[in-house]
């Protein structure tokens, strides 16, 4: 059985595959851990599932799943999850935005926390537009959310499969997973990563995903947060040890 999980959601990205394998399997070389990749083409409308079973049939670590119909992020993520067999788990795009040679990072912080959040120390070479809406979206979500997660943004995580046992999944959830294993009593770490630019294909988020189209999502989980269930057991009795 693996110990780790690579769990990457992929729409339209035939350009990337076969780099992020090769990546993947070069930074792979140095961990000493089993691992496996859980991919999930959510509907693609280009070679992304061809390609994708490809891979799969020359590396047996590559689980591959299709969507019937396109679904979004959150549902791609949380159905790799769902078919991961490893105790940490790690999710990471497929457009190579997130390098896989920080995986080794990640796993040190994980000595220490139960979720390690990548945190873009550096900015991408995205329009001045695409920068400032995330900025804001970033102050936005840590406002509402009373949160201090410096990249919200960045969904390059790993965390211990323990976290997901009591995560409701809604569509928009992989925004506020840090959040929701927070409210669950999961202790939650930042590392600075280096972000890269996209090497093919096109961004799937601009300022309405990322202002306007998350905020009751946004608002659901400041809700949530707001009316969570607080106690301490005192004392017992009669209980098995």
């Amino acid at each position: 059985m693996p110990r780790l999980s690579l769990v990457i959601p992929v729409y339209n990205e035939e350009a990337n595959l076969d780099r992020l394998y090769a990546e993947i399997g070069e930074a792979m070389n140095g961990v000493t851990e089993d691992y496996e990749v859980i991919a999930t083409d959510d509907a693609s409308r280009d070679r992304s599932w061809e390609i994708l079973k490809e891979i799969a049939a020359r590396d047996s670590r590559w689980r591959v799943q299709r969507f019937e119909t396109n679904r979004g992020e959150t549902a791609a993520s949380a159905a790799g999850m769902k078919a991961a067999a490893g105790d940490l788990i790690f999710t990471l795009d497929a457009d190579l935005q997130n390098d896989p040679r920080d995986i080794p990072k990640f796993l040190d912080a994980l000595k220490s926390a139960d979720c390690v959040c990548g945190s873009r120390v550096h900015e991408r070479a995205d329009n001045w537009l695409r920068r400032v809406s995330s900025r804001i979206a970033n102050w936005v979500r840590n406002t509402l959310s009373d949160e201090d997660i410096s990249d919200a943004g960045c969904t390059y995580r790993a965390f211990k499969k323990e976290c997901l046992r009591e995560v409701k999944f809604f569509r928009g959830a992989h925004r506020f997973l840090p959040t929701l294993f927070r409210m669950e009593g999961y202790t939650v770490v930042e590392i600075p990563i280096t972000p890269r630019d996209r090497f093919a294909g096109e961004s799937k988020y601009g300022v309405w995903n990322r202002l306007f189209k998350s905020f009751a999502d946004l608002l659901a989980v400041r809700w949530m947060k707001s009316r969570q269930l607080r106690y301490r057991i005192a004392e017992r009795k009669g209980f098995p040890t």
